[in-house]
């Protein structure tokens, strides 16, 4: 199993969001968790990957059979999760082309490979940039830094690509996309995902569904997945909401 998260609670100073989540992702599974605002869909994301400011009080997160609790943000990112943010952060002096280098030649230091040639670094930076639609010039551009919605949001989908973790994490990416970007997201996402790696997709809107289609669909209120089903969910999410789904739940 690649992510096995079991009755996690976790809480923000003295907040609890999380009130018992239980979640499992297998290598090959395009996993969506939709809900209302302030379910605890960020913080689901956040707590997998180390943010610093929840505090998890009660449960586990297994990655790759293994707890990840007691590691830093930065061993999970190298032990392959990764997280594509909803608002990413400017870097400046930083360009695209630098900032995914040390990233990738930092992960591989810390699984004890080789740094990659340089011959070989291009190669990939150019094959997946021609696939997302980026032209030369971006690359050089300071990271994030000007950058459109759409173009932070390619940007993530780049790094993803290059960098191929065992666990992709997509918080809110459709958000502000215009159906083209969305497109070209999707097919980075698309093309990323093999049997060997999984997928976590958190949307408030079915669109993005459409174009990455999921093997299961979550919705997640008061801290905790309440339902789960196939793609069809989602359509119906889209079409009568989540009362219905809060009322059979109890909530």
């Amino acid at each position: 199993m690649l992510l096995n998260i079991k009755d996690l609670h976790a809480r923000i100073e003295e907040r609890e969001i999380l009130k018992g989540l239980n979640l499992q992702i297998n290598p090959g599974e395009v996993h969506a968790i939709m809900g209302p605002n302030g379910a605890g869909k960020s913080t689901l994301s956040n707590v997998i990957t180390g943010k610093e400011d929840y505090e998890v009080t009660d449960g586990d997160i297994e990655f790759d059979n293994e707890s990840i609790l007691e590691l830093a943000p930065e061993e999970r990112a190298q032990k392959g999760i990764f997280m594509s943010f909803q608002y990413p952060i400017e870097i400046p002096g930083v360009s695209v082309t630098n900032f995914i280098k040390t990233s990738i030649n930092e992960t591989r230091k810390a699984q004890g490979l080789e740094e990659m040639g340089a011959s070989e670094m291009l190669k990939e930076i150019r094959a997946k940039a021609e696939l997302l639609g980026i032209k030369k010039d971006f690359l050089s551009r300071s990271l994030n830094e000007g950058f459109s919605g759409g173009e932070k949001k390619r940007n993530e989908i780049f790094q993803m690509l290059m960098l191929n973790p065992k666990l992709a994490i997509l918080d809110e990416t459709d958000s502000g996309l215009d159906i083209d970007a969305l497109r070209i997201v999707a097919d980075g996402v698309n093309e990323f995902k093999n049997e060997n790696n999984g997928v976590l997709v958190i949307t408030h809107y079915q669109r993005l569904l459409d174009y990455i289609v999921p093997d299961f669909v979550h919705v997640l209120a008061d801290g905790k997945i309440i339902k789960s089903g196939g793609k069809e969910l989602a359509l119906e999410l889209e079409a009568k909401g989540y009362d219905w789904v809060k009322e059979e739940a109890g909530i």
